[in-house]
């Protein structure tokens, strides 16, 4: 002790003297201070002391630590029973302790309790007789005194809170009343919402033991600290920005449990939110999937509508999976506490007792859509950026909206810069879920127009496939040019070509257009051998999407959107079944799709109708060829005076990928031997990739360089 801080002894001499103080005036009122059975029992001389002590069970040892020892120590005090009297302490009803000391931010809830009783008793339906039950059962936790009562009168001095049978006795009732012991079972309100506690079930009835849980009587005496059991699981929110479509209606419906199915873009939290608003009520926010993998889950249950029913909040419940144990929703529908469950699925009857009032939560037109983006930005936009347009292909709600525009105004603070188009669209891709990654690889575009050589007619769709992406909103939804059949909102293009002639690239260049991701579907995670499992992953990869404003490619297409032919086996009909099942997934897909395939013939017709866009890629002529090789030798690495790009062009008929593979190998062998890149290294990369292809090195094509075809 001594080698420790001088500040930290000095504060442990005041816990000493407080505890000296203490057992001065412990002494002063002890009937019995010499008895050397002292804790071991309750004598009727210590009960009758304890109850002439007074009846304040809040006042404080004596005042100063310093001045209680000395009179400890002088022999010298207040009377017996006469109460302390504090020397230079605080003030009656103070939350302020001695000096150096804190009694902390709470107070002592005195006139909390009484209030905070009535209003419980109210919102939970408790009977007079609950409410003495509970306050019986308080008492120890308030008042230090009673733990002594109550082992003196359960004649067991280590039991210190009261039994069934006391309680009952107290409150004037017999201990084999009924109707009485009935309200401490289960079904009644006390024990249904964790208010009181009953322990030691494996005693008789009238010796169990009746126990507040702390965040209760912490609640009953003034204290609004949330319940720490629930940390990482609920948490109240607030209601933010204008309320969404419906909140107002769902707010005056007075449904004590509704189910909000959530369509892409839609906000069935911010909605739920803002109705529980609407009726003055708060939010808890309660992450279900977490909730239901917990061990406890069913107690925490039904910790959860306690805490609501304590903080007058209701329960903002998702997303909905389907596989929450049914003890879940059994307690989280129990009692009047408002649950408001929000997910994307259809809900099912069997999960809950009653039927919940069903809301289908659709995305926010593009005006709403404005406006929230605009009062998420005031005075923060370049000139002239109208947010809503720049953003008018991504599908959000008003909360991912705020988020990502806080997100942009960090991107452009950052560079100086007021806010543009691309730090809204940066901000936007930051509200992407990120379990589409799990299925799909994710590309950041990095090309443009600009790096594309393909003839005007295949440009042209190109730009019409980012058209349609930009303006579906309009057309789709408030022009309604697809109604009814429950169709989607989402494009499908078809990319088809040989092998090399720029469909990855394409599709890379018209998401990054729109300034979203790319996603690669690897087909290694799709195809299963056994049978419906390749549905399954193609339907997790599809309600994935559904909520990522990205471009979807499903590369190879033809290997799981093929033709469907003549049943002559069992595999024949499963392959049929994974096909009809693609049929009906691309009609109800609302994001933006790009199906890529070299064998177009080997598509199912019926693919083609549900296309939006059929893009065909040729084989680059002799002009295409020689652009793509300038393209791709680029600017910046160094070109000997011997590149001959018109004979390349002329006398190799390659697409444009593998151009591109041999201007990196001819750029790797002028690194390696130190010079720029000329027409021996170029004719060298060429002949490796026509042994890749399988392709001979003939005369007529490398003529005088066919020597450097090594």
């Amino acid at each position: 002790m001594a080698e420790g801080s001088p500040a930290l002894l000095r504060r442990l001499q005041r816990v000493e003297l407080a505890v000296r103080a203490a057992v001065a005036t412990r002494r002063e009122a002890d009937p019995q201070p010499d008895d050397p059975f002292r804790g071991l029992y309750l004598s009727d001389e210590a009960v009758d002391a304890a109850l002439a002590a007074g009846r304040e069970p809040f006042l404080p040892w004596p005042g100063d630590p310093a001045d209680a020892s000395a009179r400890a120590s002088a022999g010298s005090g207040p009377a017996a029973g006469a109460g302390p009297t504090p020397v230079g302490g605080p003030a009656e009803g103070s939350t302020e302790g001695p000096a150096g000391w804190s009694a902390g931010p709470e107070g002592t809830g005195r006139e909390a309790g009484p209030d905070r009783l009535a209003a419980l008793a109210r919102a939970a339906g408790l009977t007079p007789l609950d409410e003495a039950l509970l306050l019986v059962a308080l008492a120890p936790d308030v008042d230090s005194r009673f733990e002594l009562f109550y082992g003196y009168l359960n004649d067991d001095v280590t039991r210190r809170r009261p039994s069934v049978g006391l309680a009952l006795r107290l409150c004037g009732l017999p201990e084999a009343a009924a109707p009485a012991r009935l309200r401490l079972t289960a079904g009644a309100p006390l024990i249904d919402l964790a208010l009181l506690r009953v322990d030691s079930p494996d005693r008789p009835v009238l010796s169990r033991g009746l126990w507040v849980p702390d965040r209760v009587g912490g609640w009953l005496l003034g204290a609004d600290a949330p319940e720490p059991s629930l940390a990482g699981i609920a948490e109240p929110v607030d209601a933010a920005g204008p309320p969404p479509p419906g909140a107002e209606q769902l707010g005056r419906s007075g449904a004590r449990l509704a189910y909000l199915r959530e369509k892409p873009g839609g906000s069935a939290p911010a909605l739920a939110v803002a109705a529980l608003d609407h009726t003055r009520r708060g939010a808890l926010a309660v992450d279900l999937p977490r909730l239901a993998a917990d061990p406890q889950a069913a107690e925490l249950a039904t910790v959860l509508v306690r805490e609501a029913l304590l903080t007058g909040a209701g329960l903002v419940v998702g997303p909905v999976r389907g596989d929450e144990p049914w003890a879940v929703w059994s307690r989280l529908t129990a009692g009047e506490v408002p649950v408001l469950a929000y997910g994307t699925q259809p809900w099912d009857p069997a999960w809950t007792a009653g039927a919940p009032v069903q809301v289908d939560v659709v995305p926010l037109s593009a005006a709403d859509r404005a406006a929230v983006w605009r009062a998420a930005l005031p005075d923060r936009l370049a000139d002239g950026l109208d947010p809503a347009a720049a953003t008018a292909h991504f599908i959000l709600g008003a909360p991912a909206i705020r988020r990502a525009a806080s997100v942009a105004v960090q991107l452009a603070a950052a560079t100086g810069e007021p806010v543009g188009t691309a730090h809204l669209r940066a901000g936007a891709r930051t509200q992407n879920a990120a379990g589409l990654e799990r299925l799909a690889r994710r590309i950041v575009p990095e090309v443009g127009w600009d790096d594309l050589v393909l003839p005007p007619a295949t440009l042209s769709l190109l730009h019409e496939l980012a058209g349609r992406a930009r303006h579906r909103d309009r057309v789709l939804r408030e022009w309604r040019m697809r109604p009814g059949g429950g169709r989607g909102h989402g494009v499908a293009a078809l990319f088809a070509g040989d092998s090399g002639t720029g469909k990855t690239m394409s599709a890379e260049v018209v998401a990054g257009s729109l300034g979203l991701d790319l996603y690669t579907v690897n087909l290694a995670t799709v195809v299963d051998k056994y049978v419906g499992e390749t549905e399954k992953n193609l339907e997790r990869i599809f309600g994935e999407a559904a909520g990522v404003n990205g471009v979807l490619l499903f590369d190879e297409a033809d290997a799981i959107f093929g033709k469907r032919s003549e049943v002559r086996d069992a595999h024949d009909r499963y392959a049929n079944i994974e096909s009809a099942y693609l049929l009906q997934r691309m009609e109800t897909f609302d994001g933006l799709a790009v199906l890529a395939t070299n064998l177009r013939a080997n598509l199912d017709e019926a693919f083609t109708r549900r296309l939006d866009v059929v893009v065909d890629f040729p084989v680059p002529d002799e002009a295409a060829r020689r652009a793509l090789w300038d393209r791709c030798l680029g600017d910046r690495a160094p070109r000997a005076l011997d590149v001959d790009l018109d004979f390349l062009a002329e006398a190799f008929e390659l697409a444009g990928g593998h151009i591109r593979s041999a201007a990196v190998t001819a750029g790797y062998l002028a690194a390696g031997a130190g010079r720029p890149v000329g027409m021996a290294e170029l004719i060298g990369a060429v002949g490796r990739e026509y042994r890749k292809l399988g392709r001979l090195t003939l005369e007529s094509e490398f003529g005088p360089y066919l020597g450097l075809a090594v």
